[in-house]
C-alpha cells in the first residue's frame, strides 16, 4: 500500500484516544516530537512511513484502517444530503467535503443528523392532516436511521460481541452449544405448528418456542438470539452505553441488532468462517451448507469480516425489497448506497426478482471509475402454510474487481475488457452521468438544457 501523502489525522487521533494516551505520551511511543504529532493529527502533514511502522510494531495497528475508514462513506452521505434542492445554490465543492470527512468527521455526522431530522420533519408535515385525523401523530426523530448509522460507522463489525460469540462455540459444535446452554439455563425448547411468532420466550415457564415451519437456519439463529439476550446482557448493554443513542427506542432496536450480530457470529465463528470462505473462493452455497446457514446469513456475515489484523475480502452487502427499498446495507468497499430513495435501476440486484433461485453476475463501473464484480439473487421467506404471506427480497454482494478472482463467481468473466462493465450509479440525484437512459431525476449538481423542439430519451440534456 502506498504511504505517500497519506493524511489520516482523524484516525490517528481516534487511535490515541482509544489507547487513553496524551499527545506527549503517544509521541514518545512513536519516537517523534510533540509538534510533529500535532501537525499529523490536524492533517497539516501526511503520516510518514516511519510512523506507520511504529504504529504496527508498538500497537499492532492494522495499516489498512488508515486508508479505508469512514471518509468515503461520509463523503458519499454528505454529497447525497447536499443534493437536496435546499442547498442548490450553496452546495460545497467535493474537495471541501473531503476536508470535512478527514479533518472534522464529528461535524459531518452532526450535519447528517441535522439533515435527517429536517427530512423527517418535512415528511411529517406533508402527512400532518392525515395524521391528525387518525390521531397517530408521534413526535421525535425515527430511531431506525440512528441505529443503521451506528452499524454503518462501526464497519458492521462489533469486536467484543464477535469474539464473545466465537468463544461461545470455541470447543463444541454450534448445535451442541445451543443445547448445552439451554439445558444449563433450565429452558425447554418447543417447536410449534401454530400460527404464532417465529420466536417466543416465556420467562415464567422458561419455555422457548420456535416456529416449526421456519427453515432450520432460522430456528438456529433465533435460538442463538435468545441466548444472547439471556447470557450476554451485560456485554450488549455495555456496548449500547458506548453508542449513546438519543432515545430508548433506538437503544432497544440496537439491542436486537447486537443480539442478531451475536447469533450470526456464533452460527459462523469468525476464524473458521474466514478460512472456509477463502478455501471455497466465497462460494455462498457451499458456505451455507457447511455452516447450516441461509444464503442471506452467509452474505451478511461476509460483510462483517473486518477484524483488525484478520480482515476478509472487503465486500458490499445489500438487501432490497420488491419496491426497490434498501432494507439492509453495508459496504466495506468504496461503493456506498443511497440513503434516500432506491438503488440505481441499472444494478443487477433488481433483475434478481425476474430469475428466482438463480445467481446473476454483473461487471459494473461506478461514476468514479471503480469497477466491481456484483452478485445478486432472489430469496424467499415462505409463510409455511397455504395463503400465508410470502416475503421476497433480493440480496446483492460484491467486491472491487481487484479481488474478483477470490470469488468463484468471477470464473469465465472477462474482467480485462472495459466494454463488459455496465455503467451504474448510486442515486440519480448525485449521479453525474449525462446520458443514462434510466435516469428518474436530473442531477442537482449539473446544469440542464431544455429544448422544446427536440425530445430524446430524457426531456432535457445534462450539460457538463
Amino acid at each position: 500500500m502506498s504511504v505517500q501523502k497519506l493524511y489520516a489525522g482523524a484516525k490517528l487521533r481516534e487511535t490515541r484516544t482509544h489507547l487513553g494516551l496524551t499527545q506527549k505520551a503517544f509521541a514518545e511511543k512513536l519516537s517523534i516530537s510533540l509538534p510533529y504529532l500535532n501537525q499529523m493529527e490536524n492533517n497539516h502533514r501526511p503520516i510518514s512511513s516511519a510512523v506507520i511502522l511504529a504504529l504496527v510494531q508498538e500497537f499492532g495497528f492494522d495499516v489498512s484502517e488508515l486508508a479505508i475508514g469512514d471518509g468515503e462513506r461520509m463523503v458519499t452521505d454528505l454529497r447525497e444530503a447536499l443534493a437536496d434542492p435546499l442547498f442548490k445554490d450553496a452546495a460545497p465543492a467535493l474537495l471541501d467535503l473531503r476536508l470535512v470527512a478527514t479533518n472534522a468527521p464529528a461535524v459531518g455526522r452532526a450535519f447528517l443528523a441535522l439533515h435527517r431530522a429536517y427530512m423527517q420533519t418535512n415528511e411529517r408535515f406533508a402527512s400532518l392532516d392525515e395524521a391528525l385525523g387518525s390521531g397517530e401523530v408521534r413526535p421525535g426523530a425515527s430511531p431506525w436511521e440512528e441505529v443503521r448509522d451506528f452499524f454503518h460507522y462501526c464497519d458492521n463489525y462489533i469486536d467484543a460481541v464477535d469474539r464473545a460469540a466465537e468463544r461461545f462455540v470455541a470447543d463444541r459444535p454450534t448445535d451442541r452449544a445451543i443445547e448445552d446452554t439451554l439445558a444449563d439455563l433450565g429452558i425447554t425448547l418447543r417447536l410449534t405448528t401454530e400460527d404464532t411468532a417465529i420466536r417466543q420466550f416465556d420467562p415464567t415457564t422458561k419455555t422457548l418456542t420456535l416456529q416449526a415451519s421456519a427453515a432450520r437456519s432460522t430456528r438456529r439463529f433465533q435460538a442463538l438470539h435468545q441466548i444472547a439476550l439471556l447470557t450476554k446482557a451485560d456485554l450488549l448493554d455495555a456496548t449500547l452505553d458506548l453508542a449513546r443513542f438519543q432515545s430508548e427506542q433506538a437503544r432497544d432496536i440496537a439491542k436486537i441488532g447486537l443480539a442478531n450480530y451475536f447469533a450470526g457470529a456464533a452460527l459462523m465463528p469468525y476464524a473458521h468462517f474466514l478460512n472456509h470462505a477463502k478455501s471455497t473462493r466465497h462460494d455462498l452455497e457451499k458456505l451455507a451448507h457447511h455452516f447450516g446457514a441461509s444464503l442471506e446469513q452467509v452474505s451478511h456475515r461476509l460483510s462483517t469480516l473486518q477484524r483488525p489484523g484478520a480482515k476478509g475480502v472487503p465486500v458490499f452487502f445489500v438487501r432490497v425489497d420488491q419496491a426497490g427499498t434498501i432494507t439492509k446495507r453495508h459496504s466495506a468497499t468504496r461503493l456506498q448506497f443511497a440513503r434516500y430513495g432506491g438503488a440505481c435501476p441499472l444494478w443487477n440486484v433488481h433483475s434478481a426478482f425476474e430469475t428466482p433461485g438463480q445467481f446473476i453476475r454483473q461487471l459494473a463501473e461506478t461514476p468514479d471509475g471503480v469497477r466491481y464484480l456484483c452478485l445478486a439473487r432472489e430469496v424467499t421467506h415462505g409463510g409455511g402454510a397455504w395463503r400465508a404471506p410470502v416475503r421476497r427480497y433480493a440480496i446483492g454482494l460484491g467486491c472491487e474487481i481487484s479481488h474478483a478472482t477470490e470469488f468463484v463467481y468471477s470464473d469465465g468473466l472477462d474482467t480485462s475488457d472495459a466494454t463488459t462493465f455496465e455503467a451504474i450509479g448510486i442515486s440519480c440525484r448525485i449521479c453525474p452521468r449525462a446520458n443514462c437512459h434510466q435516469r428518474s431525476l436530473p442531477p442537482l449538481e449539473r446544469t440542464l438544457q431544455i429544448d422544446h423542439n427536440s425530445r430524446r430519451t430524457l426531456p432535457y440534456e445534462v450539460l457538463d
